[in-house]
Protein backbone atom coordinates (compact mmCIF):
# COMPACT_ATOMS: atom_id res chain seq x y z
CA UNK A 1 0.00 0.00 0.00
CA UNK A 2 1.07 3.50 -0.76
CA UNK A 3 2.05 5.56 1.92
CA UNK A 4 1.76 8.92 0.15
CA UNK A 5 0.21 11.90 0.75
CA UNK A 6 -1.92 13.05 -2.16
CA UNK A 7 -2.10 16.99 -1.86
CA UNK A 8 -4.63 18.82 -4.26
CA UNK A 9 -3.09 22.43 -4.74
CA UNK A 10 0.22 24.68 -4.32
CA UNK A 11 -1.08 27.46 -2.77
CA UNK A 12 0.01 28.24 0.81
CA UNK A 13 -1.62 25.58 2.75
CA UNK A 14 -0.79 23.19 0.13
CA UNK A 15 2.56 24.00 -0.02
CA UNK A 16 3.22 24.38 3.98
CA UNK A 17 1.64 20.61 4.19
CA UNK A 18 4.13 19.81 1.78
CA UNK A 19 6.86 20.67 3.69
CA UNK A 20 6.04 19.75 6.74
CA UNK A 21 5.17 16.22 5.71
CA UNK A 22 8.50 16.01 4.70
CA UNK A 23 9.92 17.26 8.33
CA UNK A 24 8.08 14.32 9.77
CA UNK A 25 9.19 11.93 7.11
CA UNK A 26 6.01 11.21 4.80
CA UNK A 27 6.27 10.88 1.11
CA UNK A 28 3.90 13.67 -0.64
CA UNK A 29 3.41 15.41 -3.83
CA UNK A 30 1.39 18.29 -4.79
CA UNK A 31 -0.58 18.45 -7.95
CA UNK A 32 -1.32 22.05 -8.70
CA UNK A 33 -4.00 22.69 -11.98
CA UNK A 34 -2.12 25.80 -13.29
CA UNK A 35 0.51 25.30 -16.08
CA UNK A 36 2.91 27.74 -14.06
CA UNK A 37 2.87 28.85 -10.51
CA UNK A 38 3.19 32.41 -10.75
CA UNK A 39 3.36 35.35 -8.15
CA UNK A 40 -0.14 35.97 -7.77
CA UNK A 41 -2.21 38.16 -5.38
CA UNK A 42 -1.63 40.96 -3.02
CA UNK A 43 -0.62 41.75 0.21
CA UNK A 44 -1.64 39.51 3.63
CA UNK A 45 -0.46 39.47 7.30
CA UNK A 46 1.12 36.68 9.04
CA UNK A 47 0.72 36.60 12.05
CA UNK A 48 2.75 35.33 15.21
CA UNK A 49 0.63 32.08 15.57
CA UNK A 50 1.25 31.47 11.71
CA UNK A 51 5.02 33.29 11.16
CA UNK A 52 5.96 30.47 14.54
CA UNK A 53 5.11 27.23 12.09
CA UNK A 54 6.86 29.18 9.55
CA UNK A 55 9.74 29.27 11.62
CA UNK A 56 9.42 25.67 12.77
CA UNK A 57 10.28 25.12 9.43
CA UNK A 58 13.20 27.27 9.18
CA UNK A 59 11.74 29.82 7.09
CA UNK A 60 12.26 33.03 8.91
CA UNK A 61 15.32 34.54 6.90
CA UNK A 62 13.35 33.85 3.96
CA UNK A 63 10.99 36.10 4.92
CA UNK A 64 13.00 38.63 5.98
CA UNK A 65 14.14 39.38 2.83
CA UNK A 66 10.50 39.85 1.29
CA UNK A 67 8.25 40.89 3.84
CA UNK A 68 7.93 43.66 6.50
CA UNK A 69 7.95 43.02 10.44
CA UNK A 70 4.92 44.61 11.31
CA UNK A 71 5.62 47.11 13.93
CA UNK A 72 1.83 48.14 15.00
CA UNK A 73 -1.57 47.96 14.26
CA UNK A 74 -3.29 51.43 14.16
CA UNK A 75 -6.91 52.51 14.19
CA UNK A 76 -8.39 55.72 12.49
CA UNK A 77 -11.38 57.16 11.99
CA UNK A 78 -12.78 58.61 8.47
CA UNK A 79 -10.90 61.88 9.56
CA UNK A 80 -8.09 60.65 10.41
CA UNK A 81 -7.78 61.10 13.74
CA UNK A 82 -6.40 58.11 16.04
CA UNK A 83 -8.79 55.48 17.93
CA UNK A 84 -6.37 52.84 19.50
CA UNK A 85 -2.97 51.49 18.26
CA UNK A 86 -1.08 48.24 19.79
CA UNK A 87 2.39 47.27 19.21
CA UNK A 88 2.51 44.02 16.73
CA UNK A 89 4.75 40.35 16.56
CA UNK A 90 7.71 40.56 18.37
CA UNK A 91 7.24 44.68 19.32
CA UNK A 92 4.08 43.74 21.68
CA UNK A 93 6.28 40.50 23.80
CA UNK A 94 5.49 37.63 20.82
CA UNK A 95 8.11 35.35 20.73
CA UNK A 96 7.64 35.57 16.89
CA UNK A 97 7.54 38.32 14.38
CA UNK A 98 4.66 39.39 12.29
CA UNK A 99 4.91 40.09 8.64
CA UNK A 100 3.06 42.00 5.87
CA UNK A 101 4.20 40.42 2.82
CA UNK A 102 2.86 40.20 -0.84
CA UNK A 103 0.93 36.83 -0.92
CA UNK A 104 3.14 35.98 -4.15
CA UNK A 105 6.28 36.52 -2.33
CA UNK A 106 4.68 33.99 0.44
CA UNK A 107 4.31 31.53 -2.17
CA UNK A 108 7.19 31.56 -3.81
CA UNK A 109 9.40 31.11 -0.71
CA UNK A 110 7.38 28.11 -0.12
CA UNK A 111 7.30 27.00 -3.58
CA UNK A 112 11.17 27.15 -3.96
CA UNK A 113 11.75 25.29 0.00
CA UNK A 114 9.51 22.50 -1.50
CA UNK A 115 11.33 22.14 -4.89
CA UNK A 116 14.44 21.98 -2.92
CA UNK A 117 13.73 19.94 -0.20
CA UNK A 118 11.36 17.71 -1.98
CA UNK A 119 12.99 17.69 -5.19
CA UNK A 120 12.00 19.19 -8.34
CA UNK A 121 9.03 16.42 -9.36
CA UNK A 122 7.49 16.98 -5.78
CA UNK A 123 4.89 19.42 -8.03
CA UNK A 124 3.18 18.56 -10.95
CA UNK A 125 1.12 21.56 -12.57
CA UNK A 126 -1.04 20.67 -15.36
CA UNK A 127 -2.86 18.40 -13.16
CA UNK A 128 -6.99 19.76 -12.47
CA UNK A 129 -8.64 16.73 -9.62
CA UNK A 130 -11.70 15.81 -11.49
CA UNK A 131 -12.65 13.60 -8.63
CA UNK A 132 -11.08 11.05 -6.19
CA UNK A 133 -12.49 7.58 -4.86
CA UNK A 134 -11.66 5.42 -1.42
CA UNK A 135 -11.35 1.73 -1.03
CA UNK A 136 -10.13 0.19 2.15
CA UNK A 137 -6.50 0.43 0.87
CA UNK A 138 -6.07 3.90 -0.26
CA UNK A 139 -7.35 6.67 -2.26
CA UNK A 140 -7.37 7.35 -6.24
CA UNK A 141 -7.41 10.50 -7.44
CA UNK A 142 -8.18 11.24 -11.29
CA UNK A 143 -6.89 13.94 -13.05
CA UNK A 144 -7.61 16.13 -16.49
CA UNK A 145 -3.95 17.81 -18.24
CA UNK A 146 -5.53 21.57 -18.64
CA UNK A 147 -2.89 22.29 -20.77
CA UNK A 148 -4.18 19.87 -23.34
CA UNK A 149 -7.68 20.34 -22.45
CA UNK A 150 -7.68 24.02 -23.69
CA UNK A 151 -6.85 23.26 -27.11
CA UNK A 152 -9.12 20.21 -27.39
CA UNK A 153 -12.62 19.65 -27.41
CA UNK A 154 -12.31 16.46 -25.00
CA UNK A 155 -10.90 16.59 -21.38
CA UNK A 156 -7.05 15.38 -22.21
CA UNK A 157 -7.16 12.55 -19.63
CA UNK A 158 -3.90 11.25 -17.36
CA UNK A 159 -3.23 8.38 -16.12
CA UNK A 160 -4.28 8.70 -11.74
CA UNK A 161 -2.43 8.84 -9.08
CA UNK A 162 -2.62 6.47 -5.84
CA UNK A 163 -2.10 6.86 -2.34
CA UNK A 164 -2.69 6.77 0.98
CA UNK A 165 -4.59 9.98 1.81
CA UNK A 166 -5.66 12.85 -0.14
CA UNK A 167 -5.91 16.34 1.12
CA UNK A 168 -7.90 19.07 -0.87
CA UNK A 169 -5.70 22.58 -1.00
CA UNK A 170 -7.66 23.51 -3.79
CA UNK A 171 -8.89 26.75 -2.54
CA UNK A 172 -12.70 28.39 -2.71
CA UNK A 173 -13.19 26.53 -6.04
CA UNK A 174 -11.94 23.26 -4.64
CA UNK A 175 -12.89 20.25 -6.78
CA UNK A 176 -12.91 18.14 -3.66
CA UNK A 177 -14.98 20.40 -1.48
CA UNK A 178 -17.79 20.14 -4.77
CA UNK A 179 -17.37 16.36 -4.48
CA UNK A 180 -17.89 16.28 -1.02
CA UNK A 181 -20.86 18.99 -0.62
CA UNK A 182 -22.41 18.55 -4.16
CA UNK A 183 -25.39 20.82 -2.97
CA UNK A 184 -23.73 23.46 -1.03
CA UNK A 185 -24.57 26.33 -2.59
CA UNK A 186 -23.16 29.68 -3.75
CA UNK A 187 -21.14 31.62 -0.99
CA UNK A 188 -22.51 33.62 1.39
CA UNK A 189 -22.23 37.57 0.27
CA UNK A 190 -21.27 39.50 3.20
CA UNK A 191 -22.76 42.56 1.71
CA UNK A 192 -19.45 44.39 1.23
CA UNK A 193 -17.34 45.06 -2.24
CA UNK A 194 -13.53 45.36 -2.08
CA UNK A 195 -11.09 47.14 -4.15
CA UNK A 196 -7.62 46.53 -4.07
CA UNK A 197 -4.49 47.37 -5.28
CA UNK A 198 -0.37 48.08 -4.23
CA UNK A 199 1.53 51.28 -4.53
CA UNK A 200 4.87 52.45 -4.51
CA UNK A 201 5.34 54.53 -1.98
CA UNK A 202 7.09 56.69 1.23
CA UNK A 203 6.93 55.10 4.50
CA UNK A 204 4.19 56.31 6.87
CA UNK A 205 3.76 56.25 10.55
CA UNK A 206 6.28 53.79 11.61
CA UNK A 207 7.17 52.31 8.30
CA UNK A 208 5.86 49.14 9.54
CA UNK A 209 1.96 50.15 10.42
CA UNK A 210 -1.11 48.64 9.83
CA UNK A 211 -3.81 50.84 9.50
CA UNK A 212 -7.47 50.46 9.54
CA UNK A 213 -9.32 53.72 9.08
CA UNK A 214 -12.83 54.29 8.58
CA UNK A 215 -16.25 52.47 8.27
CA UNK A 216 -18.19 50.27 6.25
CA UNK A 217 -20.82 52.86 6.12
CA UNK A 218 -19.04 55.86 5.05
CA UNK A 219 -15.87 53.89 3.70
CA UNK A 220 -12.95 51.73 5.53
CA UNK A 221 -9.39 51.26 4.57
CA UNK A 222 -6.79 48.81 5.12
CA UNK A 223 -3.24 50.08 4.50
CA UNK A 224 0.08 48.48 5.23
CA UNK A 225 3.24 48.12 3.86
CA UNK A 226 4.46 44.90 2.03
CA UNK A 227 7.87 45.05 0.31
CA UNK A 228 10.92 47.27 1.66
CA UNK A 229 13.26 49.40 -0.30
CA UNK A 230 11.81 48.90 -3.28
CA UNK A 231 13.88 51.41 -5.22
CA UNK A 232 16.63 53.66 -4.93
CA UNK A 233 14.37 56.34 -3.29
CA UNK A 234 13.78 54.05 -0.33
CA UNK A 235 10.44 53.47 -1.07
CA UNK A 236 8.01 50.34 0.07
CA UNK A 237 5.35 48.65 -1.80
CA UNK A 238 1.97 49.29 0.07
CA UNK A 239 -0.77 47.58 -0.11
CA UNK A 240 -4.03 49.00 0.69
CA UNK A 241 -8.12 47.57 0.12
CA UNK A 242 -11.33 49.83 0.45
CA UNK A 243 -14.39 48.00 1.68
CA UNK A 244 -17.57 50.03 1.05
CA UNK A 245 -21.21 48.51 1.73
CA UNK A 246 -22.76 47.45 -2.02
CA UNK A 247 -26.19 45.74 -2.26
CA UNK A 248 -24.85 43.91 -5.44
CA UNK A 249 -21.94 42.05 -5.19
CA UNK A 250 -19.20 42.19 -7.70
CA UNK A 251 -17.97 38.85 -9.85
CA UNK A 252 -16.07 36.92 -7.74
CA UNK A 253 -12.74 36.71 -9.94
CA UNK A 254 -9.57 37.33 -8.51
CA UNK A 255 -8.36 39.17 -11.39
CA UNK A 256 -11.55 41.36 -12.43
CA UNK A 257 -10.06 45.31 -12.93
CA UNK A 258 -11.78 47.72 -10.57
CA UNK A 259 -12.83 51.24 -11.47
CA UNK A 260 -11.45 53.96 -9.53
CA UNK A 261 -15.27 55.94 -10.06
CA UNK A 262 -16.82 53.17 -8.23
CA UNK A 263 -14.80 54.20 -4.83
CA UNK A 264 -12.77 56.68 -4.94
CA UNK A 265 -15.84 59.43 -4.54
CA UNK A 266 -15.75 57.65 -0.35
CA UNK A 267 -12.58 58.64 0.27
CA UNK A 268 -11.83 61.88 -2.01
CA UNK A 269 -11.04 63.69 1.22
CA UNK A 270 -9.11 61.96 3.56
CA UNK A 271 -6.08 64.07 3.54
CA UNK A 272 -4.14 63.39 6.71
CA UNK A 273 -1.38 64.07 7.94
CA UNK A 274 -0.18 60.97 8.42
CA UNK A 275 -1.10 59.83 4.31
CA UNK A 276 -2.85 61.08 1.47
CA UNK A 277 -5.15 58.20 0.79
CA UNK A 278 -6.49 59.51 -2.23
CA UNK A 279 -3.37 59.61 -3.98
CA UNK A 280 -2.06 56.67 -2.71
CA UNK A 281 -5.13 54.85 -4.49
CA UNK A 282 -4.61 57.08 -7.66
CA UNK A 283 -1.26 55.59 -7.97
CA UNK A 284 -1.47 52.42 -8.04
CA UNK A 285 -0.23 50.26 -10.80
CA UNK A 286 -3.50 47.99 -10.91
CA UNK A 287 -7.19 48.19 -9.08
CA UNK A 288 -8.97 44.88 -8.53
CA UNK A 289 -12.29 44.34 -7.29
CA UNK A 290 -13.59 41.71 -5.15
CA UNK A 291 -16.92 40.33 -3.39
CA UNK A 292 -16.66 39.91 0.03
CA UNK A 293 -17.65 36.45 0.75
CA UNK A 294 -17.66 32.96 2.42
CA UNK A 295 -19.48 30.09 2.91
CA UNK A 296 -21.26 29.11 6.24
CA UNK A 297 -19.02 26.15 7.85
CA UNK A 298 -19.35 22.36 7.20
CA UNK A 299 -19.97 19.93 9.88
CA UNK A 300 -16.61 17.94 8.59
CA UNK A 301 -14.22 18.13 6.03
CA UNK A 302 -12.86 14.37 6.72
CA UNK A 303 -14.65 11.50 4.85
CA UNK A 304 -12.79 8.46 5.14
CA UNK A 305 -9.12 9.36 3.57
CA UNK A 306 -10.34 12.07 2.13
CA UNK A 307 -9.86 15.89 3.82
CA UNK A 308 -9.77 19.69 3.24
CA UNK A 309 -7.14 21.78 4.11
CA UNK A 310 -7.46 26.05 4.28
CA UNK A 311 -9.79 27.94 2.21
CA UNK A 312 -11.11 24.77 0.53
CA UNK A 313 -11.95 24.20 4.18
CA UNK A 314 -12.56 27.13 5.78
CA UNK A 315 -13.06 30.47 3.41
CA UNK A 316 -13.57 33.57 5.31
CA UNK A 317 -14.03 36.73 4.89
CA UNK A 318 -10.60 39.21 4.99
CA UNK A 319 -11.36 40.96 8.38
CA UNK A 320 -8.97 39.14 10.85
CA UNK A 321 -5.62 38.77 8.74
CA UNK A 322 -6.29 35.12 9.46
CA UNK A 323 -7.10 33.13 5.99
CA UNK A 324 -3.18 32.07 4.82
CA UNK A 325 -2.51 32.07 8.75
CA UNK A 326 -5.32 29.19 9.47
CA UNK A 327 -4.13 27.42 6.60
CA UNK A 328 -0.66 27.57 8.00
CA UNK A 329 -1.78 25.90 11.33
CA UNK A 330 -3.79 23.21 9.38
CA UNK A 331 -1.26 22.24 7.64
CA UNK A 332 1.34 21.75 10.79
CA UNK A 333 -1.21 20.07 12.49
CA UNK A 334 -2.62 18.00 9.89
CA UNK A 335 1.18 16.46 9.41
CA UNK A 336 1.62 16.59 13.53
CA UNK A 337 -1.29 14.22 13.39
CA UNK A 338 0.16 11.88 10.59
CA UNK A 339 3.38 11.50 11.93
CA UNK A 340 1.61 10.40 15.57
CA UNK A 341 -0.95 8.50 14.23
CA UNK A 342 0.36 6.45 10.67
CA UNK A 343 -0.88 7.89 7.64
CA UNK A 344 -4.93 6.60 7.12
CA UNK A 345 -8.07 7.49 8.02
CA UNK A 346 -7.59 7.68 11.76
CA UNK A 347 -4.92 11.00 11.72
CA UNK A 348 -7.79 12.56 9.27
CA UNK A 349 -10.31 12.49 11.80
CA UNK A 350 -8.16 13.79 14.74
CA UNK A 351 -7.47 16.50 12.58
CA UNK A 352 -11.23 17.25 11.62
CA UNK A 353 -11.84 16.86 15.22
CA UNK A 354 -10.05 19.88 16.38
CA UNK A 355 -9.92 21.77 13.38
CA UNK A 356 -13.05 22.25 12.10
CA UNK A 357 -14.05 23.66 15.60
CA UNK A 358 -11.54 25.86 15.89
CA UNK A 359 -11.92 27.80 12.04
CA UNK A 360 -15.92 27.60 12.91
CA UNK A 361 -15.44 29.78 15.33
CA UNK A 362 -12.97 32.07 13.37
CA UNK A 363 -15.31 32.47 10.28
CA UNK A 364 -17.93 33.20 12.48
CA UNK A 365 -16.17 35.96 14.53
CA UNK A 366 -14.97 37.59 11.05
CA UNK A 367 -18.44 37.83 10.66
CA UNK A 368 -19.27 39.83 13.31
CA UNK A 369 -16.23 40.94 15.83
CA UNK A 370 -13.02 40.95 14.33
CA UNK A 371 -10.51 43.64 14.98
CA UNK A 372 -12.23 46.38 12.54
CA UNK A 373 -15.21 45.93 14.88
CA UNK A 374 -13.10 48.64 17.00
CA UNK A 375 -13.76 51.02 13.89
CA UNK A 376 -17.53 50.12 14.16
CA UNK A 377 -18.44 50.91 17.63
CA UNK A 378 -16.48 54.24 17.62
CA UNK A 379 -18.43 55.08 14.13
CA UNK A 380 -21.95 53.92 15.57
CA UNK A 381 -21.23 55.48 19.21
CA UNK A 382 -19.65 58.86 17.86
CA UNK A 383 -22.64 58.92 14.47
CA UNK A 384 -19.16 59.42 12.17
CA UNK A 385 -18.65 62.51 13.80
CA UNK A 386 -15.25 64.15 15.47
CA UNK A 387 -14.41 63.83 19.25
CA UNK A 388 -11.81 65.72 21.45
CA UNK A 389 -10.63 62.64 23.13
CA UNK A 390 -11.65 59.04 22.00
CA UNK A 391 -12.32 58.36 25.78
CA UNK A 392 -15.46 59.95 25.42
CA UNK A 393 -16.66 58.03 22.66
CA UNK A 394 -15.44 54.76 23.74
CA UNK A 395 -13.04 53.61 26.90
CA UNK A 396 -9.52 52.39 26.03
CA UNK A 397 -10.73 49.10 27.84
CA UNK A 398 -13.20 47.89 25.60
CA UNK A 399 -11.23 48.44 22.33
CA UNK A 400 -8.66 46.61 24.06
CA UNK A 401 -10.94 43.97 24.73
CA UNK A 402 -11.83 43.59 21.36
CA UNK A 403 -8.35 42.54 20.14
CA UNK A 404 -7.85 40.40 23.29
CA UNK A 405 -11.11 38.34 22.20
CA UNK A 406 -10.01 38.09 18.25
CA UNK A 407 -6.30 36.51 19.40
CA UNK A 408 -7.86 34.16 22.04
CA UNK A 409 -10.50 33.13 19.29
CA UNK A 410 -7.75 32.92 16.79
CA UNK A 411 -5.49 31.33 18.56
CA UNK A 412 -2.80 34.04 18.80
CA UNK A 413 -3.15 35.20 22.56
CA UNK A 414 0.24 35.80 23.60
CA UNK A 415 0.28 33.87 26.41
CA UNK A 416 -1.27 30.68 25.40
CA UNK A 417 0.82 30.78 21.88
CA UNK A 418 4.20 30.63 23.98
CA UNK A 419 2.61 27.77 26.02
CA UNK A 420 1.22 25.40 23.44
CA UNK A 421 3.58 22.09 22.27
CA UNK A 422 4.32 21.70 18.61
CA UNK A 423 2.53 20.61 16.71
CA UNK A 424 5.36 18.91 14.98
Amino acid sequence: MSNEVIILGAGIGGLTLALSLHQAGIPCRVYEAVPELKPLGVGINLLPHAVRELTELGLLPALDKVGVRTQEAVFFTEHGQLIFREAAGQHAGYDWPQFSIHRGDLQTVLYEETLKRLGPDSVVCNRRCTGATQDADGVTVHFADTAHAAHTADIAHVPPVRGAVVVGCDGIHSALRKQLYPNEGAPRYSGINMWRGTTRWKPFLSGGSMVRAGWLAVGKMVIYPIRDDIDDEGNQLVNWVAEIHAPQPALRDWSRAGRLEDFLPAFADWHFDWLDVPALIRASDTILEYPMVDQDPLPRWTHGRLTLLGDAAHPMVPRGSNGAGQAIIDARFLAGALKDMGVGPAALEAYDSVRVKATTEVVLTNRSNPPDAILREVFERSGGQRFEKIEDVVPTAELQAISDNYKRVAGYDPVALKARPSFL
